[in-house]
């Protein structure tokens, strides 16, 4: 399939982001063929590159397999924003764009001459999508913040618990649900819109806001008067047909039995038959004395068989139950294998697309190099050799061979 043919086929963005929220919403655009373009600076580049750090007694590698995988199917440019030169350059790259993509804290791009006034100017019909950790407006706009900062601040990690503490998950809620996806579907919503009017517009994503906008059921837990514990109620735990239990050999169960139907076959495969009218749906208030009794119940028993055990007692019951994996099972699937969802290019795991779509194929090509493709996007400018020469001489780009 060439590119044009692809969904995105056509659609080029300037990515000026970093790290994971930003690069990884335009992973998923390049993965449908979109030409992404990530503008690095001029030094290290993205230091995603070398993020997180590399286990010191690990083998040496040429790059970061993390890095890698968020960032294949790319090209780089590396270029000296703060040069009148480099600037000039960048606001000719935006009027080839549909799109362009920052992460800086608030009020950067237009101190570096690339705020939304100035690419708007340039080219009317550019969306512009600026990632942040609070928005470009209120009290912590200009507070920095990771992940666990976010989850903490929308509420979100208040609700996710281990032995009645705060946990931090291994997922990055805040960065992927609350800036990559959250960028990702509203910056398609401004090119639609774009591509209707002619009139691009200026997308500002909260991270920590995105993720107030999901958490839908502590929101009606609290509309409808009632105080939302983590742990306690019927999605974090709080009730037997909804939680984690430890198996006889130190593995564990996912139940997931929500609807009478189900829990009813977990009973009766688990041999709990008696356990049947102990539903939340029959009154069994999640966190009360009677729910934990059942959760008790149910725990002794999972606790008196092995994985192997259960999941074979569980084949073929439709009860929402599975094994809990970890993420090498998971990679090894056989469901994932089936739908080819991952691929192995050397030592980086690619897994992708997001979602399949007919007449499309993932292809995995793999990360720039920080200004892997300076040379060829200038020449695309209308550069000539010898003006490209001198900015490369000038250190205003640089290049990777």
């Amino acid at each position: 399939m060439n590119a044009v043919s692809a969904p995105l086929g056509g659609v080029r963005i300037l990515d000026l982001t970093r790290l994971l929220p930003g690069p990884a919403a335009t992973l998923h655009l390049a993965d449908f063929g979109a030409d992404v373009i990530k503008i690095e600076d001029t030094g290290a580049g993205d230091y995603m590159r070398d993020f997180p750090p590399r286990v010191a007694n690990a083998e040496a590698v040429s790059v970061n397999p993390a890095f890698e995988a968020i960032n294949r199917g790319k090209r780089s440019i590396a270029v000296d924003l703060k040069h009148p030169r480099g600037l000039e350059l960048l606001l000719g790259l935006a009027e080839t764009a549909d799109a362009v993509i920052e992460s800086f804290r608030p009020g950067v791009m237009a101190r570096l001459g690339l705020g939304w006034e100035a690419l708007h100017a340039r080219n009317p019909r550019l969306v512009l999508c600026s990632i942040s950790g609070y928005g470009q407006g209120g009290p912590l706009a200009q507070c920095a913040g990771h992940d666990i900062n976010y989850i903490a601040t929308s509420g979100v990690l208040d609700q996710i618990r281990a032995s009645g503490e705060p946990a931090v998950p291994n997922l990055q809620l805040g960065d992927l649900l609350g800036g990559a996806l959250a960028a990702l579907s509203t910056l398609l919503i401004a090119l639609l819109a774009a591509q209707r009017t002619g009139q691009g517009r200026w997308v500002d994503v909260a991270m920590t806001e995105a993720l107030l906008v999901n958490h839908y059921f502590p929101h009606a837990d609290l509309d409808a008067g009632h105080l939302p514990v983590g742990g306690a109620t019927l999605l974090t735990g709080g009730a037997a047909c909804y939680r984690v239990y430890a198996t006889a050999d130190a593995h564990y169960l996912a139940v997931g039995a929500l609807e009478l139907k189900f829990w009813e076959a977990f009973c009766d495969a688990a041999g709990l038959s008696d356990l049947r009218p102990h539903h939340w749906s029959g009154g069994e208030v999640p966190g009360s004395v009677p729910a934990r009794q059942t959760i008790a119940r149910v725990a002794e028993q999972i606790r008196s068989r092995t994985l192997a055990e259960w999941t074979s007692a569980f084949d073929g019951v439709d009860a929402c139950v599975t094994p809990v994996l970890t993420p090498a099972e998971a990679l090894s699937h056989p469901q994932f294998a089936a739908r080819g969802v991952v691929q192995h290019r050397g030592r980086v795991t690619e897994i992708g697309p997001l979602a399949r779509m007919s007449g499309h194929a993932l292809r995995c090509e793999p990360a720039p190099r920080a200004g892997q493709h300076s040379r060829a996007l200038l020449a695309e400018l209308g550069l000539t050799t010898g003006e490209i020469n001198a900015l490369l001489a000038d250190g205003i780009v640089r290049e990777t061979a």
